[in-house]
């Protein structure tokens, strides 16, 4: 039965539209997709609506996003590192 879950695991996550590697059965997580960035310049934390927006701000060079340089930008928005290691991970920042 063994040889059947991985084949059938592979079919899924093709259907469901998540890559898999040739070399393992397992899959390759995918970038999610990045909503636009608006260019920084005139760019204020105060605009930002979610932690995600402020963190694509930061990455694109928006670096008065963090004032303090505790590695956590727009604190109004963003509330732990960890959240800006996932969101930075998941954007490829």
């Amino acid at each position: 039965m063994r040889s059947l879950q991985i084949p059938l695991l592979v079919v899924f996550l093709a259907y469901i539209g998540m890559p898999v590697s040739a070399a393992s059965p397992k899959p390759v997580p995918m970038t999610p997709a990045v909503l636009p960035i608006v260019p920084a310049a005139g760019w204020t934390c105060g605009q930002a609506s979610s932690c995600a927006e402020a963190v694509r701000q930061w990455c694109n060079g928006y670096r008065r996003a963090d004032g303090d340089s505790d590695g956590i930008p727009c604190e109004n928005v963003c509330r732990s590192r960890a959240e800006v290691n996932r969101i930075r991970g998941q954007i490829g920042c």
